[in-house]
């Protein structure tokens, strides 16, 4: 099977279901970037996380392909042969989140994206993640789309906070507060 099989060259790409779309579609520009998020999750794994994260993020990872997925079908024939994200896969970060946050300081004032490298570049897949979130938002003012692939999104950025912090605590390294008032 080779790679490339010359559909898109005029700027067009498939639907899951076989509608074709234009590769600047709104459906396509959200997909993507959930997509681009889950490279910047390779990168963090790359970088030797903590055990458990990694763990998790392969689990995560796992979970962008089926919201990437759900995100390229729209509802029609095709929609009932994928599974797509659900309520469940939310609350299982809300359980991460917990878990992480209580090996955790409490958080007294708003954080730098800055730190170990593995707690960086989480920041840098959060900042992707709200990018997602919004495309998705958009999306879904002008087409039907799941709504828990919204709260995914927005407990994923939530999480992907609370792992930064802990790959910080893990390295022995310390949040970097914001100076409100440094000029």
């Amino acid at each position: 099977m080779k790679i490339y099989t010359k559909t898109g060259d005029g700027g067009e790409t498939s639907l899951h279901g076989g509608a074709r779309v234009r590769k600047d579609a709104l459906r396509i520009e959200a997909y993507g970037t959930v997509d681009e998020l889950n490279a910047h999750l390779g990168i963090v794994r790359a970088l030797a996380p903590p055990a458990t994260l990694d763990q998790d993020l392969g689990r995560i990872q796992e979970d962008l392909f089926t919201l990437g997925a759900d995100l390229a079908t729209p509802d029609g024939p095709a929609a009932a042969t994928i599974r797509r994200i659900a309520g469940a896969d939310s609350e299982r970060l809300e359980q991460l989140i917990d878990r992480l946050e209580s090996s955790l300081e409490p958080l007294q004032h708003f954080v730098l994206p800055a730190g170990s490298p593995v707690a960086a570049q989480l920041h840098t897949a959060r900042t992707v993640c709200r990018r997602a979130e919004r495309r998705v938002v958009e999306l879904s003012s002008r087409e039907p789309v799941n709504r828990d692939a919204l709260v995914y999104l927005n407990r994923l950025s939530d999480l992907l906070f609370v792992m930064a912090r802990f790959a910080n605590r893990a390295a022995g390294v310390s949040d970097h507060p914001w100076n409100s008032r440094a000029r």
